[in-house]
């Protein structure tokens, strides 16, 4: 049974403040919460009830476990139908980004993406698709937003999210920048090469003023039909796929 100070706790962590306040969030599932305790990430603890406990033999023994009733797992939880496993895992401090380790490959650049499911879908793209590192504005979305831990489905484990001013960075990073506009070059006529920077933009604004200055190659996803715009969840993963393409010839 969980006590009010832990109910407290764990439920904060919905919050930005009090997640870099206490310095963990949560995951949610079984199968999220394998790919953690598989990776760079510190797992502090697991709570779980007691139908799904004979699964925690899986995992390594160096995590606390605490058996919880559902109905601690309903108050603990962000989903409106709760997994039967839910991790608390430390906020790691990631070394500085350095920048010649980007070089030779594609990296994703996201200029204050706003939506978590958004945000969550576009990191397990990069997981699809071998993007390791994904470099975004102080606006976007915080990663570990429990919406988008969740829409991540574990490969939050293992791709690298970094926040920085980009206006200040990406001139230091001595690689194409790939920007998606409406008014860019069609994609299926650019010349990607084999390393560069994907820049996407936000969900209603695109791409900042500061940051289009910076992009060396405007592309765009041809349109066929009638739409106004794409996701832009939808968008990085026919980008990913072609800039893939690509590389592969």
């Amino acid at each position: 049974m969980l006590s009010k100070s832990q109910i407290s706790l764990l439920t904060s962590l919905q919050h930005k403040k009090f997640r870099r306040e206490h310095g963990f969030f949560l995951v949610e599932g079984y199968k999220s919460v394998v790919e953690f305790t598989g990776s760079r990430y510190q797992v502090d603890t697991v709570y779980h009830t007691g139908a799904i406990a004979p699964k925690m033999l899986n995992l390594s023994r160096k995590i606390n476990f605490q058996e919880i009733s559902v109905k601690d797992i309903e108050k603990i939880s962000t989903l409106k139908t709760p997994q039967e496993v839910i991790g608390l895992v430390k906020i790691p401090i990631w070394p500085t980004l350095n920048y010649d380790s980007l070089k030779h490959r594609f990296s994703l650049v996201l200029d204050n993406i706003q939506d978590p499911g958004n945000m969550g879908t576009i990191i397990r793209t990069a997981d699809w698709f071998g993007i390791n590192d994904i470099i975004c504005s102080e606006g976007t979305v915080d990663v570990y937003n429990p919406k988008v831990v969740q829409a991540t489905m574990g490969s939050l484990a293992r791709v690298n999210v970094h926040y920085t001013n980009l206006a200040q960075a990406l001139p230091q990073i001595k690689l194409p920048i790939f920007g998606a506009m409406l008014d860019g070059e069609n994609i299926y006529n650019t010349a990607f090469g084999t390393e560069g920077l994907l820049v996407m933009g936000n969900e209603g604004n695109g791409i900042s003023t500061d940051i289009e200055r910076l992009i060396t190659t405007k592309i765009t996803i041809p349109r066929a039909g009638q739409a106004e715009s794409l996701n832009v969840a939808i968008a990085t993963a026919v980008l990913c796929s072609e800039i893939k393409r690509n590389s592969m010839k």
